[in-house]
């Protein structure tokens, strides 16, 4: 008989996940204390926003936490969400030879100043 540690993030007295190690527990229940947060604060800057819809932006925006930390440091989208939402049909019609050819692109690093 073998015995197994699993780890269960509880929340509200449902279980939400398990997971077989308490780090990924542990990072899975506090990207809901985010979720959470996010929650409560878009309820009460848009009161009008269902709990429902609060919810599921609050969630997003907990899961989405790198790129919405890029943005708001950069104003811009990160590079792995704009190659998903310019990826069109036409733009995947490049021949590889061009794909070959193109120069990659150089990427910049924000620094903050002292």
């Amino acid at each position: 008989m073998a015995v197994e540690t699993k780890y269960v993030v509880v929340r509200k007295g449902e279980e939400k996940m398990t997971f077989a190690n308490k780090k990924d527990a542990d990072a899975w229940d506090k990207m809901l204390d985010m979720a959470d947060a996010f929650t409560d604060w878009l309820q009460q800057h848009q009161p009008e926003l269902g709990e429902a819809q609060a919810e599921a932006l609050g969630l997003l925006l907990a899961e989405q936490k790198d790129a919405v930390q890029h943005i708001l440091r950069t104003s811009k989208l990160p590079e792995s969400v704009k190659g998903e939402v310019s990826q069109a049909p036409e733009a995947s019609a490049e021949t590889e030879t061009e794909a070959e050819t193109a120069a990659p692109e150089k990427k910049v690093r924000a620094v903050k100043a002292a």
